[in-house]
């Protein structure tokens, strides 16, 4: 079954937003993790190398597909760390997750020209197919074979349908600069540890104000109100946003 980031899992009953809203910490970094991540100059400096590695690697690739290798690296960084930094241990750990990215996406690209495309290297580093085997069973390991993440992306719908936007053009283009915002988010370490629908909903309220501010107020509302969401956690997320913008 082809896996949907706007739809993880196709067969659940009727209840599935209440469901994906339950279960999605368990997708997601712990806030606690993250303040201890920021507090260690090295494991910053590493998760951004790695994160440069899975955009050089997948620059050919589907965004989307950049998107949830990162999103395997952090769960996987969350949970085992990095006990060996060098280059090419670092260089292994991104092409595994973008392995595991393409193997789920089921991506046009034929499977050896990935492989292929993975091996181009600049540094001389070129792996096995066993090697990279090994380091994905242990990033599966980390993950508990949760591989089908809840993203930002699992929430867009329900909150574009939740602030009543009824006009489907208008509707598009907000989805589409959300996507923009929570892409970019992805890299940024103060927001790490936002739980996926908080990040859906505050890139959905950033965009709405850049594109229909004099809507924005009836959408926070109507966000806001929702019991599935925590205010304050969105506007912590926001002030972010505007922080990073400058």
């Amino acid at each position: 079954m082809e896996f949907d980031l706007e739809n993880p899992f196709e067969n659940l009953h009727s209840d599935a937003v209440s469901y994906l809203f339950l279960i999605e910490s368990d997708h997601t970094p712990s806030q606690n993790h993250s303040q201890t991540l920021k507090a260690r100059d090295l494991d910053i400096s590493v998760r951004r190398e790695l994160i440069s590695l899975i955009s050089q690697l997948s620059c050919a690739l589907d965004p989307v597909l950049s998107y949830l290798a990162i999103n395997y690296l952090d769960r996987f960084l969350a949970n085992q760390g990095i006990l060996q930094p060098k280059p090419w241990a670092l260089r292994l750990i991104a092409v595994s997750c973008i392995s595991l990215a393409v193997k789920m996406m089921r991506t046009e690209y034929p499977f050896t020209d990935v492989q292929a495309l993975l091996n181009q290297s600049d540094g001389g580093i070129i792996f096995e197919t066993q090697t990279i085997q090994r380091m994905e069973a242990l990033i599966l390991g980390a993950l508990q074979w949760r591989m089908r993440s809840i993203t930002p992306f699992s929430f867009v719908a329900f909150f574009i349908a939740l602030v009543g936007l009824k006009d489907l053009p208008m509707g598009q283009v907000l989805k589409n600069r959300a996507s923009e915002i929570i892409f970019k988010s992805q890299r940024e370490i103060r927001l790490w540890g936002f739980k996926p629908s908080i990040i859906a909903a505050s890139a959905l309220l950033c965009a709405s104000h850049e594109l229909f501010p004099f809507q924005y107020p009836s959408f926070l509302k109507a966000i806001s109100d929702s019991s599935y969401v925590n205010k304050v956690h969105i506007l912590s997320f926001i002030i972010v946003i505007i922080i990073l913008k400058g």
